[in-house]
């Protein structure tokens, strides 16, 4: 039995309706934890591309900033890292320094309730790290690299990391801005400024 050509068009346009739609994000791929981390690969000074936060109200202060940078580096301390963060925001920088303990793919800010995680990413200078703010009360998600700007297909990558966090659509830093001069000669705090996140 035949069918008539119109029953045979809505066949064909149904199939190719469901091929063309748009598969559902594979979270278990894109938010693999980090399982190996060597400390010396994460030396040196990377710019933050991009950031995402749980807490919507600090989405807007996270957007307005000009630019934001982390810096890895040995520390004193056997066993702990110092962790240094800047920001620029309105002609001004500001800048805060920790030290840290690696336990594996996370790590542990010294005497605060922050701690936070490697994320895989597909980026070959990146580090992808998720900050989880007194005990699951936020999450912050960051992408730095060493380059100002990225690939698209790496800035696909993690707008659909974040989308799996259900998370707002991330704040992306204006590559064109200048970066915070290194400052190199803090003292490690004690407490993390969390405001500044």
């Amino acid at each position: 039995m035949m069918l008539p050509i119109s029953a045979v068009s809505a066949v064909l346009f149904l199939s190719l309706m469901s091929v063309s739609s748009s598969a559902p994000l594979d979270c278990s791929h894109l938010l693999r934890p980090l399982h190996q981390l060597d400390p010396h690969l994460l030396e040196g000074r990377r710019a933050m591309v991009a950031g995402s936060l749980s807490y919507l109200p600090l989405m807007e202060p996270l957007a307005r900033r000009d630019s934001a940078a982390a810096i890895f580096s040995n520390s004193t301390t056997e066993g702990t890292l110092t962790f240094s963060r800047s920001l620029h925001l309105n002609g001004t920088c500001h800048y805060s320094s920790y030290n840290i303990s690696l336990e594996g793919r996370s790590f542990a800010f010294d005497s605060s309730r922050v701690t936070a995680t490697f994320t895989h990413t597909s980026c070959r200078d990146c580090i992808l790290l998720s900050f989880d703010v007194e005990s699951g009360k936020r999450q912050h998600f960051y992408l730095f690299s060493r380059r100002r700007q990225l690939e698209q297909e790496e800035m696909e990558e993690f707008r659909a990391q974040v989308e799996c966090l259900n998370m707002p659509p991330p704040a992306v830093m204006d590559p064109t801005k200048e970066l915070c001069p290194a400052e190199e000669t803090r003292r490690p705090s004690a407490q993390t400024d969390t405001k500044k996140d």
